[in-house]
């Protein structure tokens, strides 16, 4: 049976996958789309770190609301930044999509046309994935991203202790903040300027720093919320914090909004440790540095607490992204 016009079919889709992978098959990627299984050479002396990420309609984006270009490039950075907080150097991807029947060429063409330029801007080829109908009416994308830090040396949660300095990258509650306005006037809004909801920016080179400098203690990227992901740290390192409310740089977009840089989520910056007698810069790569707390011993549990500017000082009630089942 002939496809609809403008639908698209698996082999077509295949052509657009292996299109946007660039054909780059040396170096790291011995062996990439085209066989059962893709080949990779970690650098000598790495260890491979891999992570994974779904990306779904009507969760993740919204067709009347994010471009194809968006979605594409918002499903890849997801990885990338999960990379970003390992230090980690991007070696390969892994996309597998799911297509609802009658999905129109030119959003699927749009959607790896995002895709493959956040990949060539960070250098890193697509190597593989699959394809398959998706049983419902969303589109359903899975990515897998590869990575490879020096052995022995991938920045960490779990690795922060008492009395380090906390650190926050780039501002917090811009992407909370862009959603709010996608949900009122999407089409104004993707016509407009930068946006971090729409093309959020990984921070591989500052991650990447942070490694090489030995200069962070413990990492973590801030997708879920800052609240959310302070506390994972405080869970993985068994300590407590204190959080200075006056220090968090918010993004011009969340007009001061405690709670979009508390809770918003999707900001994909870096939350790291570092030791007291640590010199961190100011900004690393062109993006700023916050100072923003501490990290004390737990008393018994692990809990935030916030110093407001009078230096009242407050349990912090955890907000952000918690996924749920059921």
């Amino acid at each position: 049976m002939r496809n609809p016009p403008g639908e698209i079919n698996e082999l077509a889709l295949v052509d657009t996958i292996k299109a946007a992978s660039g054909h780059r098959s040396m170096g790291r990627v011995q062996v990439g789309i085209g066989d059962d299984c893709a080949v990779i050479r970690p650098p000598a002396g790495h260890e491979i770190v891999v992570t994974t990420d779904f990306c779904l309609e009507g969760r993740h984006f919204r067709r009347d609301w994010h471009t194809p270009e968006s979605a594409g490039h918002r499903c890849l950075a997801r990885g990338l930044s999960d990379l970003a907080a390992m230090g980690a150097k991007p070696v390969a991807a892994f996309l597998s999509l799911a297509l609802p029947r009658g999905t129109d060429r030119s959003w699927v063409d749009g959607f790896f046309r995002g895709l493959r330029a956040l990949a060539d801007a960070v250098d890193v080829p697509l190597a593989g994935g699959d394809t398959a109908a998706s049983p419902g009416e969303h589109i359903l994308a899975d990515i897998v991203l590869v990575g490879s830090v020096p052995a022995g040396k991938a920045l960490l949660r779990s690795t922060a202790t008492a009395g380090d300095l906390i650190y926050v990258t780039g501002h917090l509650g811009g992407s909370a903040a862009d959603l709010k306005e996608l949900a009122n006037a999407p089409g104004e809004i993707r016509k407009s300027g930068e946006h971090p909801q729409l093309f959020p920016a990984p921070r591989l080179a500052v991650g990447q720093a942070l490694l090489r400098r030995k200069l962070a203690t413990s990492c973590i990227d801030v997708s879920d919320g800052l609240s959310s992901d302070l506390k994972h740290l405080c869970d993985a390192s068994h300590l407590s914090a204190e959080l200075m409310l006056t220090a968090l740089p918010i993004h011009p977009l969340a007009s001061g909004s405690l709670d979009l840089a508390l809770n918003g989520g999707e900001d994909y910056e870096l939350l790291f440790s570092a030791k007291p007698t640590t010199r961190i810069p100011a900004s690393i790569g062109g993006v700023r540095i916050t100072r923003i707390g501490t990290f004390t011993a737990r008393k018994p549990r692990a809990a935030i607490t916030t110093i407001d500017e009078s230096g009242k000082r407050r349990k912090l009630a955890v907000g952000g992204w918690e996924h749920r089942f059921g």
